[in-house]
């Protein structure tokens, strides 16, 4: 099933002043990242998928128009399913994304980036000539049966 198209255009709209937003196709939707982290998605099987965290996970399953998200029967804290109902009104549909934004601007950073710079050839082979090889088992060359007891 396909999500909807007119609601993921609300929320590109919502989202057009915020940095670092990245659209993807996945959970069935189109998911909306903000600095790499999942912020809503607009879900095929009907709804919207909100980021809360685990803390306010309770909290908003007692809003109007809500319930847990299940996926393959489990429930997943920290998001909720909103129905088409809870979202009507543009006013509606900003107060969940902005939901969503404000868990996602709750998490906290890494002080390192995820893919650190390889390092230089030279760095290599310094580092090579200071290792002490380790002595290696003999083995047989692969597709070769070994000859005598296996020890």
């Amino acid at each position: 099933m396909a999500y909807d198209e007119v609601t993921a255009a609300r929320v590109r709209k919502l989202l057009a002043g915020q940095r670092h937003v990245a659209e993807k196709k996945m959970m069935g939707g189109l998911c909306f990242m903000v600095d790499n982290t999942m912020c809503c998605t607009v879900s095929g099987r009907g709804g919207m998928l909100i980021r809360v965290g685990s803390e306010a996970h309770a909290r908003m399953l007692e809003e109007p128009h809500t319930s847990p998200m299940e996926m393959r029967g489990r429930v997943m804290s920290g998001f909720v399913r909103v129905a088409p109902e809870g979202y009507r009104s543009d006013a509606e549909l900003k107060r969940w994304v902005k939901r969503g934004l404000d868990f996602v601007a709750s998490i906290p950073r890494e002080s390192k980036p995820k893919n650190a710079a390889p390092r230089k050839a030279a760095d290599k082979t310094k580092a090579k000539a200071t290792t002490k090889a380790k002595p290696t088992a003999k083995t047989a060359p692969r597709g070769q049966a070994r000859k005598g007891p296996r020890r």
